[in-house]
C-alpha cells in the first residue's frame, strides 16, 4: 500500500489543531512503516513525543485505503480522552470498551461488527474476557488491519509496570498472521526490557528509538525527612512557582493530607487518586484549563495524561524505580522551554516502598491457602467463598487467583462464577520469576536512593544512563535550583496542622453477609442494616499510626512505655472540644483487652477525669482472640469479633457515652461495642481512637 505524505501531514495538522504543525523526528517514518506494511514496529519515544498520532493517523490512512479497523490494547483508556478527541478531529471513529462505560458496550460491539468503527480501544483485561474474545473479536479478527499495543513495556515482567493480563498478548502475538500490521509503543524501555519485547513481539521486529533527554526539565532532589518539613517546603515554594503542575504522593492518604494542608494555606489544589474515579475527567480538565494550581495525585495520574504546558512536577516522596520517576516527572515541560521536576525524600518512603515490593506477588503460603481451599471444594468457589475460607484480604486473593489463572498451563480456571482447580500444577518457574523480580525491585529502590543524593545538575544524566539512553546530549539545567531551606515557622504550622487534622471514623451501617451468629444476628435471612438506634455515631481518631503529628507518641506509648502520655490526654481533650459531639458525652467507657488489660482503661480513666466525666468499665472480653489487624478481610474480621465482647453486668448509664480504644482498623470492634452499649440502654455512642492504622495506597 502506498503512503501519502501530504494527507498524513494534513491529518496531523487537523488533529493537533495547528496549521503549522510538522512531524517530530521519527513520527512520519513510523507512520510510513506501518502503512506500507514493512513489518512489525516497536516505537520507543519519550513522553509527549506523540505516539498516539502515529497510530491514529496510520489508522485513518488504512481506512481510507479500504482496509479494516484497528485494535488498540492499552491500560490507559480512562486517561486517553484528549487523544481520542484529537483522533475524532481527524475523522477517526474511535470507541473504547472499559469499566466506565458498561452501558455502551453492546452498541460499540455492534458498530465494530458492522464496520462503523475505525479503531476500538480495549484493556488487556477485556481481551482476556472469554465472551468478548469468542463473540465479538472472533467475528472481526480476519478484518483487523492493525494491532496496536500501547504501553508495551507492560508485557515485560522486567518492566516497572508489568501488568499480568498483558501476558496474554505474548500468546496472541505468536498466533497472528505474519502480514498483520503490528505497532507497539512505549516511553520506558531500557535494554533489558527491549530484549524481552523483541523476543515476545518478533521474530522480525524493527525498533524506532528516540532520544530520552529532556532539555526543558530542571531536576532537583531535596532530603526533608519529616512530613512537616515537606509540607512547609511545598507551601513556601508553591507561592512563588509559576504555572501549574502535579504533586505526586505514594499513597491515597498522603494525597489527601497534602491537599488538605495546601488548601488550608490558601492554595487551589485538588486530589486525584484511584478513589476519585468518578471525577477524573473533571479534575484532568481543571488542570488542563489552569483552573487549579496543582493536582495532588497518586500514580493513578500517570501514563496517558498530557498537558503540554505543565510547569512543575513535585514528588512528596521518592518513587520505587527510575523508570516510574521518569514517566511521572516527564509530564512536565513538554511544550515549555523550562519546567521544574523536584523530588522530596522523606523517612516513611522506605517502609511504603517495602510494602509495595512485598505485596507485588503472592507468597508461597498465600498460594497454598488458596489452592488448599479449592482442593477441598471440587465444585468450585466464588471469590466470597474464598474470603470465608482464607484469611487473606480481597486484594491479596484477587492478585493470587489472577496470577495463577494467567500461568500456562494454569492451575486454576474460572467458569464465569466459580474458581476450580485444573490438572496442572504450578511450575517452579512462577516462583523463580517472583524472586527475580523482587530482587530487581530492590535494585531499583537502591537506584532511587542514589538518585536522591546526586548534586544539582547530575539528575538527567543519571536517569538517561539508567534507561540505557545516550547521555551525550544531556545539558545543564535551565532553571536555578529551588531553595532547600525550610521556613521554621511554617514547619511549626505544619506540625500543628498535623496534630489538629481530622481523622473521621465512619460508623458501619450494615452487618456483613452471614451476620454474627453468636450474637443472634443472621444477615442472610433478615435485613443486613444495623438498626439506627443501635449504630455508633461518627467518631474521631487523634492521628494516623506513626505520623508526624501524634502518631509517633501513640506508637511509643503502646510499644515502649506501656502507657499513653498525659500529652495525648490533653490532645484528645482539645480534639473533643473542636469536635463538639452533640448530644455531649455524659460518661466514658472503653474497649477491653486481655492482651493489654490496663493500657486503654488507664488512658480512658485519665481522659474522663480531664473531661470531668465518670468512667465506667461495662464491656468485657469473653475470650482471647487474635488482634483484628491480623484478620485480613471483612469475613475474617467479623468472625474474629463475633461473641468476643459482652456487657459485664455493671449498670449501663443511659446518657451519651464516649467509647475509647487505642487503635481502629476494621471498625468492627467499635461497631459491636456500640451495638452492645445501645442494646444495654446507653445513649448515643461516640467512638474515639488514638490512631488509625495501615497504608492506603
Amino acid at each position: 500500500m502506498n503512503y501519502d505524505p501530504k494527507r498524513a501531514l494534513e491529518l496531523l495538522q487537523i488533529g493537533s489543531g495547528r496549521d503549522d504543525a510538522i512531524f517530530r523526528e521519527g513520527q512520519e517514518d513510523a507512520i510510513r512503516h506501518i502503512v506500507e506494511g514493512k513489518g512489525r514496529l516497536l516505537v520507543v519515544q519519550k513522553t509527549g513525543w506523540g505516539k498516539s498520532f502515529v497510530y491514529f493517523i496510520a489508522t485513518k490512512l488504512l481506512r481510507e485505503a479500504g482496509k479494516g479497523p484497528s485494535l488498540l490494547i492499552s491500560p490507559l483508556l480512562a486517561l486517553m480522552r484528549n487523544q481520542i478527541v484529537a483522533a475524532e478531529r481527524m475523522g477517526v471513529r474511535a470507541a473504547a470498551i472499559n469499566s466506565d462505560n458498561f452501558s455502551d458496550w453492546a452498541n460499540i460491539e455492534r458498530s465494530l461488527i458492522a464496520g462503523e468503527l475505525d479503531i476500538l480501544l480495549i484493556s488487556p483485561e477485556r481481551l482476556a474476557n472469554e465472551r468478548f474474545s469468542t463473540k465479538v473479536l472472533a467475528s472481526v479478527a480476519d478484518q483487523i488491519a492493525m494491532l496496536v499495543i500501547d504501553e508495551t513495556h507492560c508485557i515485560s515482567d522486567w518492566g516497572h509496570d508489568f501488568r499480568p493480563h498483558y501476558r496474554l498478548l505474548e500468546r496472541i502475538v505468536k498466533t497472528l498472521p505474519p502480514n498483520l500490521r503490528l505497532l507497539a509503543t512505549t516511553a520506558t524501555a531500557n535494554n533489558r526490557v527491549m530484549e524481552d519485547l523483541v523476543a515476545v513481539l518478533g521474530p522480525k521486529l524493527d525498533v524506532s528509538r528516540g532520544d530520552l533527554n529532556r532539555t526543558s526539565l530542571s531536576l532537583q532532589t531535596i532530603r526533608l525527612p519529616s512530613q512537616a518539613e515537606r509540607l512547609a517546603w511545598l507551601a513556601e515554594q508553591l507561592s512563588t512557582l509559576e504555572g501549574h503542575g502535579i504533586i505526586y504522593t505514594l499513597t491515597v492518604r498522603d494525597a489527601q493530607l497534602v491537599t488538605a494542608w495546601l488548601m488550608f494555606r490558601g492554595f487551589n489544589v485538588k486530589t486525584y487518586t484511584g478513589a476519585t474515579a468518578e471525577n477524573r475527567e473533571t479534575l484532568e480538565n481543571e488542570l488542563l484549563d489552569n483552573k487549579v494550581k496543582a493536582l495532588v495525585a497518586t500514580a493513578a495520574l500517570g501514563m496517558g495524561y498530557d498537558k503540554p504546558d505543565l510547569a512543575f512536577v513535585i514528588h512528596y516522596q521518592r518513587t520505587g524505580s527510575v523508570v516510574e520517576y521518569y514517566q511521572q516527572v516527564g509530564r512536565a515541560g513538554r511544550a515549555l522551554e523550562s519546567a521544574y521536576g523536584v523530588l522530596l525524600s522523606g523517612e516513611e518512603e522506605v517502609n511504603i516502598g517495602d510494602w509495595f515490593i512485598n505485596s507485588a506477588f503472592p507468597t508461597r503460603q498465600e498460594v497454598a491457602y488458596v489452592l488448599e481451599a479449592l482442593e477441598e471444594a471440587p465444585e468450585g468457589l466464588t471469590l466470597n467463598d474464598l474470603l470465608m475460607r482464607v484469611n487473606l484480604s480481597m486484594a491479596r486473593i484477587e492478585k493470587t487467583i489472577a496470577l495463577l489463572s494467567l500461568e500456562s498451563p494454569a492451575p486454576i480456571v474460572n467458569d464465569g462464577k466459580y474458581w476450580q482447580l485444573t490438572a496442572a500444577r504450578l511450575s517452579e518457574d512462577f516462583w523463580a520469576r517472583a524472586e527475580r523480580l523482587t530482587a530487581l525491585r530492590r535494585v531499583e529502590q537502591q537506584q532511587m536512593h542514589d538518585y536522591v543524593d546526586l548534586p544539582y545538575g547530575g539528575h538527567m544524566r543519571y536517569l538517561v544512563s539508567a534507561l540505557d539512553g545516550d547521555t551525550n546530549a544531556v545539558t545543564t539545567p535551565v532553571l536555578p535550583p529551588l531553595s532547600t531551606v525550610v521556613n521554621a515557622e511554617l514547619v511549626q504550622a505544619a506540625i500543628k496542622f498535623l496534630q489538629s487534622a481530622i481523622h473521621a471514623i465512619q460508623p458501619r451501617k450494615q452487618w456483613p453477609q452471614g451476620g454474627l451468629p453468636k450474637y443472634g444476628i443472621n444477615a442472610q435471612l433478615g435485613p443486613r442494616s444495623i438498626a439506627k438506634e443501635h449504630q455508633a455515631q461518627p467518631g474521631r481518631a487523634l492521628c494516623v499510626w506513626g505520623d508526624a503529628g501524634w502518631g509517633g507518641k501513640v506508637k511509643r506509648g503502646k510499644y515502649h512505655d506501656g502507657k499513653f502520655s498525659d500529652e495525648l490526654v490533653i490532645a484528645c481533650v482539645d480534639m473533643i472540644k473542636g469536635w463538639s459531639p452533640q448530644p455531649k458525652p455524659a460518661w466514658v467507657t472503653c474497649v477491653p483487652s486481655l492482651r493489654h488489660p490496663f493500657l486503654v482503661p488507664n488512658f480512658a480513666k485519665r481522659l474522663a477525669e480531664a473531661l470531668e466525666l465518670p468512667f465506667f468499665m461495662v464491656i468485657a472480653k469473653t475470650d482471647e482472640r487474635p488482634e483484628q489487624k491480623k484478620m485480613a478481610n471483612i469475613v475474617q474480621q467479623v468472625r474474629n469479633i463475633d461473641g468476643s465482647l459482652e456487657l459485664n453486668g455493671q449498670p449501663v448509664s443511659h446518657g451519651p457515652v464516649l467509647l475509647v480504644d487505642d487503635m481502629v482498623d476494621s471498625r468492627w470492634t467499635l461497631t459491636v461495642s456500640a451495638w452492645l452499649l445501645r442494646k444495654g440502654g446507653s445513649g448515643d455512642v461516640w467512638p474515639l481512637a488514638l490512631s488509625q492504622t495501615g497504608y492506603d495506597a
